[in-house]
């Protein structure tokens, strides 16, 4: 994902919210609906969430420096794990708060239809932002599903915004759901209930994106097919004939970092293993561009040795047919995957 495309999605939802929020507050003053009171709260949480998202994308783009040689990509990452807290506790909880207070103390609604206008605009806003992240997001996600593109996505602003566009979308539902049986009933309960499961909503929302940002921040790997790429450029079947083991960690959404130790003839000269390394540093990097910083370790190959392990098919590097390089004496791809420490061939 682009952070162009990002950028755009969040000053869109962050325009709509602020408009929103103002909007909401003023029905509040004038109906003291709970509903619309939860409602103002949860976009003054997100329009928060936006600038926070904004302001972690700018800290991101700082040059690496001593303290911190990789660079600063992943501050990102902890500027979409506070978006969590933020909506968690400020959207979340306090919804849960007034809604309970709510339904032990129900209360008449003064000027319904303001409460409804306001509501109605809020979709409409809601709606602008959500089909801008939609549009961004399609750019990025190629032919997975939404759900296996909030799932994976390396960058957080865009599943952030889906997911809160979402949670909003079907909030404003459920706060015209209790706002409309309010005054079709005359009974107040019915708008802390529509708090409730605004708050429900909320939550369930911001621990789905703690769970997510959660992952991305412990450091994740590049996804397969990044993976599989980085495997078929580092081997050229000539000076290198295969990968022993590797390992790939994102150091922020958009730079990636490739460990890999890769298998050489025992007969090249170290004039002729240099050439090779730097060769196939740049193969990975035409192969995925995001792949910044390389580190290849030269060994030479031992099939011998590389299965001596307690558990040989889970050895890196280990015997396989459908890894070997054709043309290759015995080189490998090895396993990627594999929990085993990293032996020495």
């Amino acid at each position: 994902m682009s952070a162009e495309g990002g950028t755009r999605a969040l000053v869109a939802a962050l325009s709509a919210n602020l408009a929103i929020a103002a909007a909401k507050f003023t029905a509040f003053g004038f109906t003291a609906s709970s509903s619309m009171l939860a409602e103002g709260v949860h976009s003054v949480a997100d329009s928060g969430n936006q600038v926070l998202l904004l302001v972690g994308g700018k800290r991101a783009r700082r040059a690496a420096d001593e303290e911190h040689p990789f660079g600063y990509g992943r501050e990102r990452y902890v500027y979409g794990f506070l978006v969590a807290i933020v909506l968690f506790s400020v959207g979340g909880l306090f919804a849960i708060y007034e809604g309970w207070h709510k339904v032990g103390h129900p209360e008449q609604l003064e000027s319904w239809y303001w409460a409804v206008g306001v509501l109605v605009f809020a979709i409409a806003m809601e709606g602008w932002s959500f089909l801008t992240a939609m549009r961004e997001s399609a750019k990025a996600k190629g032919g997975q599903g939404w759900v296996q593109f909030i799932r994976t996505a390396k960058a957080p602003e865009l599943p952030v915004v889906l997911l809160e566009d979402t949670g909003a979308l079907i909030g404003l539902v459920l706060a015209l759901f209790g706002v409309s049986l309010t005054v079709i009933t005359g009974n107040g309960v019915w708008d802390g209930v529509g708090t409730l499961c605004i708050g429900v909503l909320l939550v369930v929302i911001a621990v789905v994106l703690a769970l997510e940002t959660k992952s991305l921040l412990l450091g994740e790997s590049a996804d397969r097919e990044s993976v599989r790429r980085i495997r078929a450029a580092l081997v050229d079947g000539d000076a290198v004939t295969g990968v022993i083991h590797m390992r790939t960690l994102h150091l922020g959404p958009e730079e990636l970092l490739v460990a890999a130790k890769i298998a050489v003839n025992a007969e090249d000269s170290a004039a002729r293993v240099a050439a090779a390394i730097d060769a196939a540093e740049e193969r990975v990097r035409a192969a995925v561009p995001i792949a910044r910083a390389i580190y290849l370790e030269p060994d030479v190959y031992s099939a011998e040795k590389a299965a001596a392990g307690e558990d040989p098919a889970a050895t890196p590097g280990g015997p396989g047919p459908e890894n070997l390089h054709p043309g290759t004496a015995g080189g490998t791809a090895g396993v990627d995957s594999s929990p085993e420490p990293e032996r020495r061939c």
